[in-house]
């Protein structure tokens, strides 16, 4: 059974008096374990779909299936509990406290998932260690480099063991160099933890550690 699902999903913006149709019928199934790029330009809808599947907004239409349950039906004061439950999130801009340190940063995250105290220090250390951080926990994100608060970031997501992470440009904000070796970690942990990771990207470096590429183009998905 998929682990992230979804079936004929649409959604639409309303400008004014217009109706601007975004996605067109999207359909994607992931495994666990399973690394799928999705690319397109901008504008095309790959992170109004990542938004989606990730329990941010809801679809006009169409069914979306996360960690075995159809979350499309829910209420809006579901999503949140989804979101904590079952993915973890991965952002182009980081998105770090500029106040906490890489530990604290991961420690806040699991606190959200209502893991405190004695089990958040440990589990954020734990995730820290395995994106190379062990030596950096207690660093302020001012005093990280790109590549270090992106594993910060990556750790996060990692936290609690959700089984679906979700990238939205993870290397917009890196050099070559950095970003191979994210990606080079994103796949490792991915495979060696079972979790399925779905990469919204315009780094065709992506490629080399996905096992799908997938091309959105004015609302509809299609093989690359």
């Amino acid at each position: 059974m998929a682990i992230l699902e979804a079936r004929g999903v649409t959604k639409s913006f309303h400008e004014g008096s217009h109706s601007v149709a975004v996605l067109k019928g999207v359909d994607l199934a992931m495994e666990r374990g399973e690394i799928v790029s999705l690319e397109g330009p901008s504008g095309s809808g790959k992170t109004t779909l990542l938004s989606i599947l990730g329990c941010i907004l809801t679809a006009s239409t169409g069914d979306i299936y996360v960690d075995g349950e159809r979350v499309d039906q829910k209420s809006p004061a579901k999503l949140p509990d989804i979101r904590k439950k079952s993915i973890g999130f991965v952002f182009q801009q980081f998105n770090l406290f500029p106040s906490l340190t890489a530990l604290e940063n991961v420690q806040y995250a699991l606190n959200i998932k209502g893991i405190r105290d004695h089990r958040a220090r440990k589990e954020a250390e734990r995730v820290l260690d395995q994106v190379g951080l062990a030596d950096r926990k207690d660093f302020l994100p001012q005093d990280l480099s790109g590549g270090q608060k992106q594993r910060v970031a990556l750790a996060r997501a990692l936290a609690g063991s959700s089984p679906i992470l979700l990238a939205d440009e993870p290397t917009a904000n890196l050099d070559a160099q950095v970003g191979a070796q994210i990606l080079d970690l994103f796949r490792d942990l991915a495979k060696r933890e079972n979790r399925a990771l779905l990469i919204v990207t315009h780094d065709p470096k992506v490629r080399t550690v996905s096992d799908r590429v997938l091309r959105i183009l004015d609302g509809t998905i299609s093989l690359n």
